[in-house]
C-alpha cells in the first residue's frame, strides 16, 4: 500500500527530529547561562512567565550577545543608511536609462522593508546566530505592507539540506489555540476533537499543529494552482490523524525560509556560534563569581570561635556592639576571634582572573568590533574608520559575511524582489535587460569596509603613479586608466550610481571639450592668418614691371 502524504512528512518529521537531537543539550546551556527566553524547546505555554535568569551571575555573555545583535544589525542592515544595491552586467551598467531603474527599484525595496517587521525580525535573526548558531525567518505576503517577516526561535523548528548544502526542508511544531485554529484553517478542515473543543467554548484550549515546507517533487509544472508550485507547504494537527487529513496544503514559488548559519563544518545542518565558543569560559565566569561572593562574605562576616561560657550570654557581633564578660581580664581566651583569617589578596587574585574571562566571552563575541558597528550610525563614524581600527579582526569576519549574504541577505532580497513582481510594485526595466540576471551588491558600512581594504592598493597605486609623474616621468600617466579606476574605487565605497556620470555622458562632455579646445585654436591663430591675408593683399596690390610682386614670388611671372 502506498504511502500517504501525511505518513511521508511524518517519517521525514522523525528524521529531521532525529538529526536535531545531538544539538539540543548545548543549545540548552547556552540558553540557561546566556541567552534565556530566546529558546522555545524548554518553555511550555504554562511557564513562559517563569524566572529564567537564575543560572546568571555575572551578565557579561549575555550583554556581549546583545551588543553581537546591535552591532550586526547597524553594521550590515541599518535601516539608517542603504546596504545594499542592485546591478547587471557590466555592459549594462553603461547605460544611464539601466541605472535610473535599478535605483528605482533598489528605493521601492528600501521603502517596503522599512513598512515592514523586516527590521524588526532581523535583530532577532542575529540574537540566534550569535548564541546558537542558527537563525530563522519567513518572510510571507502581506496584503497590506507587501512583505510579513516571522522570526522564528531556535528549537522549534528543523531544517535539511539539499545536495548543495543549501536549506530547502522546513518542520515547525508549535502549539495554536483552538479558536486561532478555527480561525485561520476554518471549521471544515479541523479535526473532530477541534470542532468539540470549538462547540463547548474551550477556544483557548491549545494544539500542536505541524507546518511543513519541502520541495514539491509530485507537482504538474502544467498548472498553476497554489499545490503545483514549486515548494510545497503543509500543515496538520500533531497526533491527530483523521483519514490523512490536512489542515491546509499550498505552496511558494520560491522557498520562503531564511536560515542563515554562523559557521558549518562541512555537511552539518545546524551552525556554530559565538556562545558555543564561550561557553566554557561562561560557565567558569559563574563559578568564580560565586567563589568571590564568598570570599568577600566571609572576609566581612568570618566564622568565628568564641569560648563556651558565652553560649548563655548576650553577645553582640554587629558594629558598636558591645558584649559582657565576668572577670575579663582573669580570663585567657574568653571573647570571639575569627576561626580563620580570609587571604584579602585572594579576593583581587579572583577579580583578576574574572578579568581576563570577561576579556575572553567579549572577545569570543567580536564586541569591540561590534560596538564600533554599533556606533556606526553616528555620521561622524565612517567605513575608513572601522577598516583602520578593525582591519584585522574585519578580515577574520569575512567568512562568515560571505555566508550571511548567501543565507540571508540574498535570499530575503530575492523573496522580496519576487513578492513585489507579482503585486506589480516593480517597474518594467528597458527592453535591453529582458532576460537578464539580476545581482545584489552590499554597501552596508561593515560591507564597505571589508571593502575598503582593497581600496589600499588603489590608493598606492594612484599615489605611485603621481610621485613618478612629479619626478618628471610624465609616460606614467598613459599607463593608469583613470576611468576605470575611478569606477572601481566608486564601487569599492558604495556610491550611489547617480553620482558618476554614464559612459555616454562623459564621451558627449569630452567631445564638447575637445570641439572648444580646436575652435579655440582657429580663433587663437586668427590674426595671424589676418596678417598674412593683408601681406598677400599689398603684394598683389605692387606693380613689378608687367606684373605684381605677389606673382612673382608665387613664380606665376
Amino acid at each position: 500500500m502506498a504511502e500517504t502524504l501525511r505518513e511521508k512528512l511524518e517519517c521525514r518529521r522523525a528524521q529531521m527530529k532525529n538529526e536535531r537531537s545531538s544539538f539540543l543539550p548545548h543549545w540548552a546551556e547556552i540558553t540557561s547561562f546566556i541567552s534565556p527566553r530566546t529558546a522555545r524547546y524548554l518553555t511550555t505555554v504554562t511557564s513562559k512567565g517563569a524566572k529564567s535568569y537564575g543560572s546568571i551571575i555575572n551578565n557579561t555573555a549575555t550583554v556581549s550577545q546583545r551588543t553581537f545583535k546591535s552591532g550586526m544589525m547597524a553594521g550590515a542592515s541599518s535601516p539608517a543608511r542603504p546596504w545594499f544595491k542592485l546591478s547587471v552586467g557590466e555592459q549594462f551598467m553603461k547605460s544611464a536609462a539601466v541605472k535610473a531603474w535599478l535605483f528605482e527599484v533598489e528605493s521601492a525595496m528600501r521603502e517596503v522593508f522599512t513598512k515592514s517587521n523586516f527590521y524588526n525580525s532581523l535583530p532577532m535573526v542575529y540574537g540566534a546566530l550569535g548564541s546558537y548558531g542558527t537563525g530563522a525567518q519567513l518572510i510571507e505576503e502581506d496584503d497590506e505592507e507587501t512583505i510579513r517577516c516571522y522570526p522564528y526561535p531556535v528549537g522549534s523548528y528543523m531544517v535539511a539540506l539539499n545536495e548543495k548544502g543549501k536549506v530547502d526542508t522546513w518542520c515547525r511544531e508549535f502549539p495554536m489555540t483552538v479558536r486561532n485554529l478555527v480561525r485561520k484553517f476554518g471549521i471544515d478542515n479541523v479535526s473532530t476533537t477541534v470542532k468539540n473543543l470549538y462547540d463547548t467554548n474551550k477556544y483557548e484550549a491549545t494544539v500542536e499543529v505541524v507546518h511543513f515546507i519541502e520541495p514539491n517533487a509530485d507537482r504538474d509544472v502544467t498548472k498553476l494552482n497554489s499545490k503545483d508550485k514549486k515548494f510545497r507547504s503543509v500543515y496538520y494537527e500533531l497526533g491527530s490523524n483523521e483519514n490523512n487529513k490536512m489542515l491546509r496544503e499550498s505552496g511558494y514559488d520560491e522557498f520562503p525560509l531564511q536560515v542563515p548559519r554562523w559557521d558549518v563544518e562541512a555537511e552539518d545542518v545546524y551552525g556554530y556560534s559565538c556562545g558555543m565558543q564561550a561557553l566554557g569560559d561562561v560557565k567558569q565566569l559563574q563559578l568564580e563569581e560565586k567563589r568571590k561572593a564568598e570570599l568577600i562574605d566571609k572576609a566581612a562576616r568570618p566564622p568565628m570561635l568564641a569560648d563556651s561560657t558565652l553560649r548563655t550570654t548576650g553577645t553582640s557581633m554587629v558594629p558598636g556592639g558591645v558584649t559582657y564578660i565576668d572577670n575579663l581580664a582573669a580570663q585567657q581566651h574568653a571573647g570571639f576571634r575569627p576561626a580563620y583569617e580570609v587571604n584579602h589578596g585572594g579576593i583581587q587574585y579572583v577579580g583578576q582572573d574574572i578579568k581576563e574571562i570577561e576579556y575572553r566571552i567579549k572577545r569570543a563575541y567580536y564586541e569591540d568590533l561590534m560596538l564600533m558597528f554599533a556606533n556606526s550610525d553616528n555620521p561622524n563614524v565612517t567605513a575608513r574608520e572601522v577598516d583602520e581600527r578593525h582591519q584585522e579582526k574585519l578580515l577574520i569576519l569575512g567568512p562568515f559575511l560571505e555566508r550571511m549574504n548567501g543565507e540571508l541577505y540574498d535570499p530575503s532580497i530575492d523573496r522580496t524582489y519576487n513578492i513585489m513582481m507579482r503585486m506589480g510594485k516593480i517597474p518594467r526595466p528597458p527592453k535591453e535587460l529582458e532576460g537578464q540576471a539580476i545581482k545584489v551588491e552590499y554597501t552596508s558600512i561593515m560591507a564597505q569596509a571589508q571593502k575598503l581594504i582593497g581600496t589600499n592598493s588603489v590608493e598606492r597605486v594612484v599615489g605611485f603613479v603621481g610621485n613618478l609623474l612629479s619626478l618628471g616621468f610624465t609616460d606614467a600617466a598613459d599607463k593608469l586608466n583613470v576611468d576605470n579606476t575611478i569606477d572601481g574605487y566608486a564601487n569599492m565605497h558604495g556610491t550611489p550610481p547617480n553620482m558618476l556620470r554614464s559612459e555616454d555622458e562623459v564621451m558627449g562632455i569630452r567631445e564638447a571639450k575637445a570641439a572648444a579646445a580646436q575652435q579655440q585654436k582657429y580663433l587663437e591663430a586668427a590674426p595671424s592668418w589676418n596678417q598674412a591675408a593683408t601681406a598677400a593683399k599689398t603684394l598683389s596690390d605692387t606693380p613689378v614691371g608687367e606684373t605684381t610682386a605677389l606673382a612673382r614670388m608665387l613664380g606665376a611671372a
